[in-house]
């Protein structure tokens, strides 16, 4: 199956290219950005030997339908969907912050809370939790966003604002967006039977100022979902949750010996380990959408996307 490893286009207006670790985004004029979805795969912070297919695809349309299903609330980057790996928005400068926020003691959250910290990103998490309880109220734990590579890192919003990066003013914008799409979130995944864990968003500001939500939201990549029904009964049994979400890929990547440390090699994964991530990636799609998941072509899948985005600019 044709998958979409990385791009190497050259759009009319062109100015340049930022390759992330799953998506790549060019720059047209210094006016839009188009931003394709690529099948590779990142965990640990850390790009996978081989690419899933359809991903791209499905992260793509499921945070296209998450900004809509939020735009009336907080204002988002989106133009334009000209392919089903494509979405075209207005060119920001990107806060160097995630705003990541958690409503359960689950994931990175649960492993500093495994090794005795109480203390995440300046926030207290309470005593006596158990993996996957929730918080009393949603908590905020930023992370650095890193331009080359590099793993992110924790931080606080004292040393956020003591270091810098974003003014107070704008911070305060950020933490209000953050739990308005996170309330909004919760609302939208109770109506597909979900809870919405935790999840990270993503912010720029547009040439005239405005502060604009941008990459993806409300995808498996970026956000964390268990299944609303059993949730308590297996809280009460100590059993672990259901979840949807990349997590079943970090676990697996843990069982085999890798974390994304130093020394550490990565797993080889085999073509049925590939379509068993793919199949997983469409089910989470269904689930989070509640809408059939219908593959796109992809006989000649670099030049599809071409086509489409050369005709969307003209």
């Amino acid at each position: 199956m044709n998958t979409i490893n990385e791009t190497h286009y050259n759009f009319p207006g062109q100015k340049s290219v930022y390759k992330g670790k799953v998506r790549e985004v060019y720059n047209i004029n210094d006016e839009l950005l188009v931003m394709i979805a690529t099948d590779r795969l990142s965990a640990f912070d850390v790009i996978m030997p081989r690419q899933i297919p359809f991903k791209g695809q499905i992260l793509n349309q499921i945070a296209t339908k998450m900004m809509n299903d939020t735009s009336d609330i907080v204002p988002n980057w989106l133009i334009a969907n000209p392919d089903a790996n494509v979405a075209v928005g207005h060119l920001c400068e990107p806060f160097k912050v995630e705003m990541v926020i958690r409503g359960y003691l689950s994931g990175h959250a649960a492993r500093e809370y495994k090794a005795g910290k109480r203390l995440l990103c300046g926030v207290e998490m309470p005593e006596g939790l158990k993996e996957n309880d929730k918080f009393p109220e949603p908590i905020i734990t930023p992370s650095t966003k890193e331009d080359n590579g590099e793993h992110d890192e924790d931080i606080s919003r004292e040393d956020i604002l003591a270091k810098g990066i974003v003014s107070k003013e704008d911070y305060l914008v950020l933490e209000d967006y953050t739990r308005k799409l996170f309330k909004r979130g919760i609302e939208l995944a109770a109506k597909r039977d979900l809870i919405l864990v935790d999840t990270k968003y993503e912010f720029g500001k547009t040439k005239e100022g405005k502060i604009v939500l941008i990459d993806e939201i409300h995808t498996p990549d970026s956000s964390r979902y268990f299944y609303a029904d059993g949730y308590q009964e297996r809280q009460n049994k100590g059993e672990a949750q259901k979840q949807l979400s990349k997590e079943f890929v970090r676990q697996w990547l843990i069982e085999n010996g890798f974390q994304g440390k130093d020394g550490q090699q990565i797993p080889e994964m085999s073509d049925d380990k590939i379509l068993e991530i793919s199949n997983r990636y469409i089910e989470l799609f269904e689930q989070i959408t509640g809408e059939k998941f219908v593959k796109a072509n992809t006989d000649n899948v670099l030049k599809r996307i071409e086509n489409n985005v050369l005709q969307f600019l003209s």
